[in-house]
C-alpha cells in the first residue's frame, strides 16, 4: 500500500530538502497569523521557490477574505488551496472560482455525527482533510495542528466520493494503527515532526517519512 504524506507548517529550507527527499507528495505552507508555524508571504515566497514542481505545495488559511489570498498568490506558486476555518459551502465555491485552484477543506471531527458536516463539502470541494475537533476545555486551541487526535475508525466504512486525508495526532509511531483504523492512503503531518510548535525537527520527519513507506 502506497500512503502519501503531505508535511504541514513548513518553517525553512532545510525542512523542504529533507521532506523532498525522503519522499513527501505535499508540503504545508500556513498564513493564518495566530499559529506558530505562519509564514509572511515574502517567507513563503523565498521557500517555495525550493520546492521541486512533482511535489505540491498548499496554502493553508483560516476564514480568509478575497485580499488575503489574491496577496499570497501574486506572490508564489501554490497547487491547492487549504481552508481550515468555518468556511461554509458557498464560501468554497467562491474561493474555488476565484482562484482557480483545487479546495482542500479540513473537517474536524470529534465523532461520528460530525461526518454529516463532511457531506455539505462533497459538491463544491475537491477533497477532505479530517482533523481532530479540539476540546472545549483545550486552552488556546487552533483549528488544527493541537497534537490531538480522534476515532479514526469513524473514517473506515464511511464511503467518502472525495480524495481525502488524515491529520490529527499522528506521529511515526502510530501512522500505522491509524492507516489500519481508518481506511487513509494520504496522511497529514504538523506537530508530529516539531519539538516546539512551529519548529521542524529533521530527523523526525525523516522518520515519518521512511515509516509511512513500510506500511
Amino acid at each position: 500500500m502506497t500512503i502519501d504524506v503531505k508535511i504541514c507548517g513548513i518553517d525553512r529550507s532545510a525542512s523542504i530538502e529533507t521532506a523532498t527527499e525522503n519522499g513527501a507528495a505535499y508540503l504545508g505552507f500556513v498564513f493564518y497569523p495566530p499559529s506558530p508555524r505562519t509564514l509572511t508571504i515574502e517567507k513563503a515566497s523565498r521557500l517555495i521557490k525550493h520546492v521541486p514542481t512533482n511535489i505540491n505545495t498548499v496554502g493553508l488559511f483560516v476564514n480568509p477574505s478575497n485580499s488575503d489570498i489574491d496577496a499570497v498568490l501574486r506572490a508564489t506558486r501554490l497547487d491547492f488551496i487549504q481552508l481550515h476555518g468555518l468556511e461554509t459551502p458557498k464560501r468554497v465555491t467562491e474561493i474555488k472560482n476565484i482562484t482557480n485552484l483545487p479546495i482542500l477543506k479540513a473537517i474536524r471531527l470529534g465523532g461520528l455525527n460530525d461526518l454529516e458536516t463532511a457531506k455539505e463539502y462533497y459538491d463544491v470541494a475537491d477533497n477532505l482533510l479530517f482533523d481532530a475537533k479540539a476540546p472545549a476545555n483545550l486552552k488556546n486551541a487552533l483549528p488544527g495542528g493541537n497534537a490531538i487526535s480522534f476515532d479514526w475508525s469513524i473514517l473506515k466504512d464511511a464511503k467518502i466520493p472525495l480524495p481525502w486525508m488524515l491529520a490529527g495526532g499522528l506521529i511515526a509511531e502510530n501512522i500505522a494503527e491509524a492507516v489500519k483504523a481508518s481506511g487513509a492512503n494520504t496522511i497529514d503531518v504538523s506537530s508530529g515532526v516539531e519539538v516546539v510548535p512551529g519548529r521542524k525537527n529533521l530527523g523526525l520527519i525523516k522518520d515519518f517519512l521512511v515509516t509511512a513507506k513500510t506500511i
